[in-house]
């Protein structure tokens, strides 16, 4: 419980250098196994099937460490048509996504 308080002091720390370090997260929508053969064979406008259903939760990663899973969005206002994530699970760092 104190390396928490640790971390969630240091992200509120504004002399903390490291929270303005930019950090990219890969958001996984779902993955399909085609056979080389299919996959060679695909064409402009083509349909690669994923394990997921549009309303299924995506994965939230940073490398290859799960740190969140949410469900897509369409951002409201200016910005239509860009997707956003709506979190609605936080990994536990310590031991991982339960």
């Amino acid at each position: 419980m104190a390396d928490q308080d640790a971390t969630r002091a240091a992200t509120h720390d504004p002399g903390n250098p490291f929270v303005n370090v930019p950090i990219e997260v890969t958001v996984c929508v779902g993955k399909a196994r085609p056979l080389i053969r299919d996959l060679v064979n695909l064409g402009e406008n083509a349909i690669l099937p994923l394990d997921k259903k549009v309303e299924d939760p995506v994965d939230l990663f940073i490398g290859d460490r799960l740190i969140a899973r949410g469900l897509l969005e369409e951002v409201e206002g200016s910005d239509s048509g860009q997707l956003a994530v709506r979190l609605t699970e936080i990994a536990d760092l310590q031991s991982g996504l339960g």
